[in-house]
Order: structure tokens, then sequence, then C-alpha cells
């Protein structure tokens, strides 16, 4: 069943209002017809619901069932993710939202190859990649949509993450600690993941990030490209936490 997000303003008692690209894409690539079933999803509760009535610009939508929602992991997580070249991005931002990420940071270091200074074209590609989260979103089953932030600079992620707990940092010339081995100490319900950029992290950012209370961990001997990283930290932390 397709999956689909609105507002808390667009559910009124049992009826749903759905508008913008949802309806073309209801009509006109799933043509789907009044009295077919749609899941919609608000404010972490899961609507099954009967499509009433379509129209050129909306969508009603009588509500059947309602659940609280149970698609989403244990914990918060927060990716701060090294800016990779090309479409990389994109790929790890729907991964990454497959997988259960809240939030995603792209991140800018020393070794970031892919430097944007203007701010439109800025704009431009967080607004792309919030899209790609909110159809990973729907494809997954999610319960939330992710929130992919800003470009944040390597100090400002470290001024930010001063009074945070649970800061887990993939690096690939740590090679006693591993990331289960720190899983013990996790407390409270939200964790923050920083992976490197292409050629990994400058040795002054790993003391930097081991300042502020980092936990430098290991994924094993084989070097793990940037976007692959992030997400086998997720899925192991994941598998660890019962929730894969």
């Amino acid at each position: 069943m397709n999956r689909f997000f609105v507002q808390e303003n667009q559910v009124n008692k049992n009826l749903i209002t759905i508008v913008g690209e949802d309806v073309k894409h209801i009509k006109d690539v799933l043509r789907l017809k009044v009295g077919d079933s749609i899941e919609v999803v608000s404010k972490g509760i899961l609507y099954l619901c009967q499509i009433h009535s379509i129209e050129k610009n909306i969508i009603l939508a009588n509500i059947e069932e309602k659940f609280k929602s149970k698609n989403e992991p244990p914990i918060h997580i927060v990716l701060y993710q090294g800016l990779p070249k090309s479409s990389k991005m994109d790929f790890i931002v729907q991964k990454a939202t497959e997988l259960g990420a809240a939030e995603i940071y792209p991140l800018i270091t020393d070794r970031t190859v892919v430097k944007i200074n203007d701010i439109k074209k800025e704009n431009k590609k967080v607004e792309r990649w919030n899209k790609i989260a909110l159809e990973a979103a729907k494809q997954s089953k999610r319960d939330c949509i992710p929130i992919v932030k800003n470009i944040i600079s390597f100090n400002d992620m470290l001024s930010s993450l001063k009074d945070e707990k649970n800061i887990l940092v993939p690096y690939e010339d740590e090679e006693t600690v591993h990331l289960k081995d720190v899983m013990k100490n996790i407390e409270g319900e939200k964790i923050h993941i920083i992976i490197g950029p292409e050629g990994g992290f400058e040795e002054r950012e790993i003391e930097e990030l081991r300042s502020i209370g980092s936990n430098i961990v290991s994924l094993g001997p084989r070097i793990l490209r940037t976007e692959t990283a992030g997400l086998v930290a997720m899925s192991i932390l994941l598998y660890e936490l019962g929730d894969i």
C-alpha cells in the first residue's frame, strides 16, 4: 500500500486532505482511483484511508483506522556526513533514510573536495536531498521524514556537539576500539555518527573530536568508502539495539 505524509492541519476528524505534488503522483503516476486504499502518516500517527474524491489540486481520503507509529528506530540517529563528490550524497541520503536516520548534516572538513560557496546553489542541493529523503521515507514505510540540514562546517559541528553524549566517529586508523565495544556506554535517546569525506579525517580533526568526548571506533580491517561507512555504522548500531 502506498504511503504519504501530511501536516497535522490536513487531518480533520475522519477526513484527510492531500495537496501538492502528492496529488499528481496519486493521479498520474500511481493512477489510483476513488475507493483505493492508501496509508497516510502525520505526527507519528499512521492512518489507513480510502480515497473519497479526486479533484485537480486536491484529494480527500476517509480515515478507516489509525495506529501509533511503530516503524522508527529506538534511538534518534543524527548523521554528519563528510560531503562527497558527484551524486554520492544522493545515495547516502536515500539509504540513511531507509535505515532510520532522523537528521542528516552534510559536513565540510579539511579534506572535503566539494566546496559550495553560493548560497543559492547550496539551498538547491539541500532542497533536492530533502526530496530524496521524502521519497525514501515513503518507500521504506518510515513514520517520519528525516531532515537534511544545511551544510555545516567542522568547527560549527564541534561547537554544537560540546555538551552532547553518544558521539561515534569511525576512523580507519583506529585498530583496537570497535563500535560494538562502546555500545554498552550508550545513554539517552540520541546518537551522533560522524563520517569523514573521501580521504578521511585529518589527525588534527580526530584529536579535536576526542577532546569533546567522541568515541573513535573501527568498523573493521577493511577501508570503507565514505558512502559505505555511515551505512555500516548505522546497521551495526541498529542490530545491537535489536532493531535489525
